[in-house]
């Protein structure tokens, strides 16, 4: 699945990096070299895609997951748990 960061400033959203997930669901890392740091960034799942391309109906044909980063330092872990007519995600460890 193809996965889009994104960091927003004002009202403004500005591309970090897109990845695609490997075999078991998982992204290498889509985080820019320079790292993060703490503000609002978006990340943009693109399920339609995904599930165009295994031949299969979806409701949704992205997911966006806007996050608050308050720790600079800190380790951010959002997986998103998909179906044709569903999802729910959360902060990982």
């Amino acid at each position: 699945m193809r996965i889009t960061l994104e960091v927003r400033s004002g009202t403004a959203w500005t591309p970090l990096g897109a990845e695609v997930t490997n075999n078991d669901g998982r992204l290498g890392d889509l985080v820019p070299a320079e790292g993060l740091r703490t503000g609002v960034y978006g990340i943009t799942f693109h399920t339609g895609e995904w599930f165009a391309a295994e031949h299969a109906e979806s409701f949704y044909p992205e997911v966006s997951v806007v996050c608050d980063l308050r720790d600079q330092s800190g380790h951010y872990h959002v997986p998103l748990l998909v179906s044709p007519f569903g999802y729910s995600t959360y902060r990982g460890s």
